[in-house]
């Protein structure tokens, strides 16, 4: 095994332990608080999506419409 990947491994092991050894807050959440914390982490998940769809669809769309602007001169030129 690398050092690289035994330090990696090494992190990874100590960050489950940290996680597994954490304690429960045993706190109450309102239903205010709750909402709003269930809302923001939506928005954050739709807005994730967006960016997706953004970076993606509308360059293959592009691509798309300007294939379909091809074919149509090439259409047009052959009569």
């Amino acid at each position: 095994m690398s050092v690289t990947n035994l330090k990696t491994a090494a992190l990874a092991a100590l960050t489950l332990a940290l996680f597994t050894a954490a304690s429960p807050a045993h706190a109450y959440m309102g239903a205010g608080a709750g909402l709003s914390a269930i809302g923001s982490v939506l928005s954050f998940i739709g807005v994730v999506l967006l960016m997706i769809v953004g970076f993606v669809w509308y360059p293959v769309k592009r691509l798309l419409r300007r294939k379909r602007a091809d074919a149509v001169v090439e259409d047009n030129g052959a009569e």
